[in-house]
């Protein structure tokens, strides 16, 4: 008989860490603590494959699954003393999701499941306490009808509001007994009026269908919209955990809280966390009340006139210390917890690795490397445990120091970074804006796993409530969004569609930057300054370069560029597309002179307008890489994108050059093309136009030799030649490329070392690549084009299907996001197999966005290329990507 249930309590376990896969995050690490003697409350876990036995078989559970179940049941009730269901001494259970990996609020829970109108009255006799047995009664009632009967949570909100109003409480805590008796039955005539049958009183069947929301839950499309964003598998599907209640809302002696190891924001080797007496744990990640610190450190560091818990409870404190500090030694990492005390004595309800920043995350690895008397972990294992995507995070613009702040308001600095934005008030309107080009920063009173997609399209995040915990935080912390929470001086207004503090307001679509550093909430745009890395970004990076065999190059076409890249580690520039060049305004006009012309003649002497242009910006670059290798692609869009389009810029610019209009609309017309990424581009402008190759490998060589003799370094270029499709027209670029450097040796006197190659970006060139090896001494993958033309997609078009495709399944990602390991992958490999067979010392690159994919990093690792190039902010996330690669530890294949 398969077994489809694991128990746990009483200092023993059935299952243990390693069974993750089964158990999910929360029952493997449950099973952990109680194997470990630790405080947990006794329960039960139902495997991951129930869920999927539950999809595949049309909502259905395994014949044996409820035998099991209350097998399991009786097992918890024996430990606890209770018994499920039992009119005297009811055993009340929560019941919890708990996938493989951590997906914070996406899915659903249900506490004081158990509570009817015999058991609550049992409940009140057994704690001496009616107001905390009414008090849970009804938000079991409010949870489970939102959760599995799919009742809006406003419902009860406004029943409970409406009461309070009438009767002249102002907050939850002024209402005793009888109101909360009252409260319950008014929630359950709601129920009744609203889903036309009354609210279930079987324990049984309140558990089976709490049981089947969970397992729901993992098809709901907030779990469906996170698992995209974080290439989560569908198949995983989620486990339920079924745990004897502990309570935190019995009176003063109790408590509920949420604690990290150390800060996950900065990574400070320090206990840090909220709790709220008198609360149950949905109080304190709601943010319905403002939480209160843990420690003394911290509550005076936030200047709150509210206890910590190590002054209120410090008993419970100095257990949670203990339980701490033992946790994170086992686990070897930075944990996550979640607890409950119950008239003084501490539960623990869940241990996971913490969600960080990327501050926190490199402190962190490092520290756990270094400061440890016997060292955690290697340096191995701390490159692994940083994500490199992750490090976005520390790699764009912060607020400038000397900037001057007009501070609206000042809330709790939940996630670190700054950002500028246009004011929007719901999730749907940032994702639709973010779908138009426009920076947003979406103000919420507080946000809910409903807000997922618009917390993902907005530059930042703010809230009026919530805590360092609260669910804006963890999930803007976990994308790297900078987050500002618990701004309560600022008054949210939805209906007028403003924010207001003191006597400002301010409208949706006006400017405001957030602080997620300091906490401070901004009026206006505020200028930022570049990032700065040290200390143990340096230390993990120099760990990183030691271990991975992959060079890591920049896409750099300017001199910023560049100089970004050099300060964040680059081995060279992989890819500089000069076209980029030729758009500043003193070049244009010489550009659109050379496409006007009627003859070669003319083409030529336009061309010689650029020449100096050219090598200007060559030698910048080269003096700026210091020697290091530079890749240089030749022109490689279609001359029409230089041209102006509409009768009003043609008249313009007709009138700035002093041409013809009616000639430069024809000429606008003739390179006009249905399909130009499949057009008159790339090489086929070399082929037609020699004299263009011919003036930018000039301007390349005489760059060279001037950059070499400026600062004494040895200059190698390298010149690519675009969109070839095959050996003979490489041949042809070829040969006007070795003239010009012949002509400039014979001119300076200095013969440059250099190299020609092609990026291979067409399906044609890939299955060629050992022809064309014959004479290329390089290749570059450039993906974009070959994805394109591979799938037969227009990148700029596809966003009106990828998405459905991704998320029907047809495609696991993007693939111009992540590469196709399928399709475009399958080419590459037969590319570098081919090539390599021709010329064994082939020089192999990638140069598309996909260089700074980690997924996609990981495959270029496997099938044995030099290097990757990926923008200049990507080139630390590719440095520490390729590490992993290296050391086996990458991120899950996309197929």
């Amino acid at each position: 008989m398969a077994k489809w249930v694991y128990t746990f309590g009483d200092g023993k376990a059935e299952g243990g860490a390693q069974m993750r896969d089964l158990l999910g995050g929360k029952g493997a690490n449950l099973a952990e603590m109680a194997n470990l003697g630790l405080p947990v409350p006794p329960g039960f876990t139902i495997t991951t494959e129930v869920c999927s036995y539950f999809y595949q078989h049309g909502k259905r559970y395994p014949a044996d699954l409820k035998q099991q179940v209350e097998a399991a049941l009786d097992y918890v009730g024996k430990v606890a003393g209770k018994s499920f269901g039992d009119r005297a001494d009811p055993l009340l259970v929560s019941v919890r999701s708990g996938a493989r990996a951590s997906m914070p609020g996406m899915m659903d829970t249900v506490l004081n499941l158990g509570l009817n109108d015999e058991t609550v009255d049992a409940l009140a006799e057994k704690a001496a306490d009616r107001r905390f047995a009414y008090d849970s009664y009804r938000r079991f009632i409010a949870m489970y009808c939102n959760v599995v009967l799919g009742m809006e949570h406003h419902h009860f909100e406004e029943i409970l509001q409406d009461y309070k109003d009438r009767n002249g409480h102002g907050l939850d805590t002024d209402l005793d007994a009888d109101d909360w008796a009252k409260i319950v039955a008014r929630y359950k005539e709601g129920v009744q009026a609203e889903l036309g049958r009354p609210f279930p009183q079987d324990p049984h069947e309140q558990l089976w269908g709490a049981i089947g929301a969970v397992f729901g839950s993992w098809m709901n499309a907030r779990a469906i919209t996170y698992r995209r964003l974080h290439n989560l598998p569908e198949s995983w599907g989620t486990a339920v955990n079924v745990q004897a209640m502990v309570f935190g809302n019995m009176g003063e002696t109790s408590a509920t809280g949420v604690a990290f190891t150390r800060n996950p924001s900065t990574g400070e080797n320090q206990l840090y966390g909220e709790f709220l007496i008198n609360a149950q744990g949905e109080d304190v990640v709601a943010g319905i009340r403002t939480p209160q610190e843990i420690s003394e450190a911290a509550r005076v560091a936030a200047k709150s006139d509210k206890p910590s818990m190590e002054t209120a409870m410090p008993e419970a404190f100095a257990e949670l210390v203990r339980i701490y500090e033992r946790l994170e030694r086992h686990y070897r990492d930075m944990q996550d917890l979640e607890f409950t005390v119950e008239q003084g004595r501490l539960w623990m309800l869940q241990t996971r690795s913490g969600k960080r920043t990327a501050k926190a995350a490199l402190k962190i690895a490092v520290e756990l490397v270094e400061l440890a008397q016997d060292g955690l972990i290697s340096q191995e294992e701390a490159i692994t445990r940083v994500d490199p995507a992750a490090l976005d995070q520390l790699l764009h613009p912060t607020i400038d120091p000397k900037a001057e702040r007009k501070i609206l308001a000042t809330g709790l600095p939940a996630s670190p970074g700054a950002a500028s934005g246009e004011i929007v008030f719901s999730s749907d309107e940032a994702e639709a804006l973010k779908g138009q080009g426009r920076k947003v920063i979406l103000v919420r009173v507080e946000t809910s796993p409903e807000d997922i997609h618009g917390m993902h399209a907005a530059e930042g995040i703010l809230t009026t409530r919530g805590g360092m915990t609260s669910h804006a935080a963890v999930v803007a912390r976990g994308m790297g969004k900078p987050c500002v929470s618990g701004a309560g001086a600022i008054r949210v207004d939805y209906a007028a569609q403003t924010l207001s503090a003191a006597d400002v307001t301010l409208k949706k679509g006006e400017m405001l930057t957030i602080d997620g550093t300091t906490g401070q909430v901004l009026v206006g745009r505020v200028p930022m300054t570049e990032p700065e890395l040290s200390g143990e970004f340096a230390t993990l990076m120099a760990w990183a370069d030691a271990a991975r065999v992959l060079k890591v190059r920049a896409n750099a076409d300017t001199p910023k560029d560049a100089r970004v890249a050099v300060k964040f580690g680059t081995e060279g520039i992989g890819l500089c597309r000069t076209e980029h060049m030729f758009f500043e305004e003193n070049r244009i006009v010489a550009v659109r002179e050379m496409i006007l012309a009627d003859d070669e003649a003319g083409r030529r002497a336009a061309l010689a307008k650029l020449l100096p242009m050219q090598r200007g910006d060559f030698v910048e670059l080269f003096e700026i890489m210091g020697g290091l290798p530079v890749t240089i692609r030749l022109l490689d869009p279609p001359l029409h994108e230089f041209l102006p389009h509409t009768e009003e810029e043609i008249a313009a610019v007709a009138t700035a050059m002093g041409a013809d209009p009616k000639k430069l609309a024809d000429r606008a017309r003739q390179l006009h093309e249905v399909n130009p990424m499949l057009g008159f581009r790339g090489c086929r402008i070399a082929i037609a136009f020699p004299e263009i190759a011919e003036m930018q490998a000039r301007a390349i060589f005489e760059a060279a030799v001037e950059s070499g003799r400026n600062t004494g370094a040895k200059v190698a270029p390298e010149v690519m030649v675009p969109l070839i499709a095959s050996k003979a027209e490489f041949d042809i670029v070829k040969e006007r490329i070795d003239a010009a450097a012949a002509a400039v040796a014979a001119e300076t006197g200095e013969r440059v070392d250099y190299q020609v190659g092609t990026m291979i970006e067409l399906p044609r060139a890939a299955l060629l690549a050992g022809d064309i090896a014959k004479t290329a001494e390089f290749f570059s993958f450039g993906t974009n084009d070959l994805t394109q033309t591979t799938f037969g997609i227009s990148r700029d078009d596809a966003a009106s299907f990828l998405g459905p495709y991704t998320a029907k399944g047809i495609l696991p990602v993007d693939p111009f996001v992540s590469l196709d390991r399928e399709g475009v992958g399958e080419l590459v490999s037969i590319a570098v197999e081919r090539g390599r067979n021709t010329k064994n010392n082939l020089k192999l690159g990638i140069c598309g966005e996909h260089a700074g994919d980690p997924a996609s990093i990981a495959f270029c690792h496997e099938v044995g290329l030099d290097y990757v190039s990926c923008s200049p902010f990507r080139v630390p996330i590719a440095r520490l990507a390729a590490a992993q690669a290296a050391l086996g530890k990458a991120p899950a294949s996309q197929t």
